[in-house]
């Protein structure tokens, strides 16, 4: 459903198998932190390698070079505000989501600024949400461990399709 929602919004278009290549690996790290909160790195570094890869042959067929160094920029950003959000006292963000944060600015920051900002806000209101819904519901405490990866997939995805 993911993929298909992702190839029906986004049609034809060359960036395609870059965007499914990260929902596909996306969907995996989902499940394995939501199961383990964590984020492994062979598999955040695939989707990296590969989006990273699909985006440049994108940028190569569609002769816009400017779209890929907005998507290696999107990615900088990412890596460098997550850094700072894990750095702060009492964070719970890993260096998992950090990491991820950066594989998915790749993506969003190829379909410009406007839908970077989105894909880096709505993590944070999604699991704002659902802390609040769960603390309401007394099934965790605030000093309970939960998973951001899932968050930040479902705020980039929502991004993507919004674009």
């Amino acid at each position: 459903m993911v993929c298909g929602g992702l190839a029906a919004v986004r049609g034809p278009e060359p960036a395609l198998p870059a965007f499914l290549l990260v929902a596909a690996v996306g969907l995996t790290l989902a499940v394995v932190d939501l199961t383990s909160l964590r984020l492994p790195d062979p598999l955040v570094g695939a989707a990296a390698l590969g989006g990273g890869t699909a985006l440049t042959v994108a940028a190569v067929v569609t002769g816009t070079p400017g779209r890929l160094a907005l998507a290696l920029a999107g990615a900088a950003l990412s890596l460098l505000l997550y850094v700072v959000l894990a750095l702060l006292p009492r964070s719970r963000l890993g260096f998992g989501d950090v990491k991820l944060a950066a594989v998915l600015g790749l993506p969003l920051g190829w379909l410009g600024w406007p839908t970077l900002w989105l894909g880096l806000l709505l993590p944070h209101l999604f699991n704002g949400v659902l802390v609040l819904a769960l603390l309401a519901a007394r099934r965790v405490r605030r000093d309970t461990a939960l998973p951001f990866g899932p968050a930040l997939l479902a705020g980039a995805y929502l991004a993507v399709l919004l674009a």
